[in-house]
């Protein structure tokens, strides 16, 4: 399971570096943030903060950014992301978008901030209400796809997880229901 991890997050990083050299309005579509959230709804906090982590550095690097904003805003972004999910389930295909969305605007805005706090140039450059609404609409498209494509790649291991995490329940509902007498 690490390999395929990594593999996805090097597919990303590459393909989303090669993207936005071709096709100038691809560089708003966050790749590497779809794959760190789709882990972080997986319900396992700590790889997806190292996860996050390590994308958001890889990303850094070949885009040529302020080294550190991309990891920083990701590991944030997966860290509350991760949070959330160990309160509420929100591992459902549809709500898979709004969560997308969420975390693409709460990412660029936290990686914009970064930004400005240091007197640096944003990359992709523009004004911070259109670099906003761009990277969250790109990257909510682009992440519905690509959930969807890491589902099929993660499928098995995604229901025996979730299995697992609600076997308990499966099993105290079960037994309620064979005490009561009506």
């Amino acid at each position: 399971m690490k390999w395929k991890l990594a593999i996805c997050v090097a597919v990303a990083v590459a393909i989303q570096a090669g993207l936005s050299t071709v096709w100038r309005p691809a560089a708003y579509a966050d790749l590497t943030l779809v794959v760190v959230v789709y882990f972080a709804l997986q319900r396992d906090a700590v790889q997806a903060v190292v996860l996050g982590t390590l994308a958001g550095l890889a990303t850094d690097v070949l885009s040529g950014g302020l080294l550190g904003a991309r990891g920083f805003s990701m590991t944030l972004t997966a860290y509350l992301l991760a949070a959330l999910v160990t309160r509420v389930m929100i591992d459902n295909p549809l709500l898979r978008i709004p969560v997308i969305a969420g975390s693409a605007a709460f990412n660029t805005v936290v990686y914009l901030l970064l930004h400005q706090f240091f007197g640096q140039p944003a990359n992709p450059p523009g004004p911070i209400a259109e670099t906003l609404a761009f990277g969250v609409i790109w990257t909510t498209v682009a992440g519905t796809v690509v959930a969807f494509v890491l589902d099929l790649f993660f499928s098995e291991s995604t229901r025996r997880r979730q299995r697992r995490a609600f076997a308990f329940r499966r099993r105290i509902a079960r037994r309620g229901l064979g005490r009561r007498k009506f």
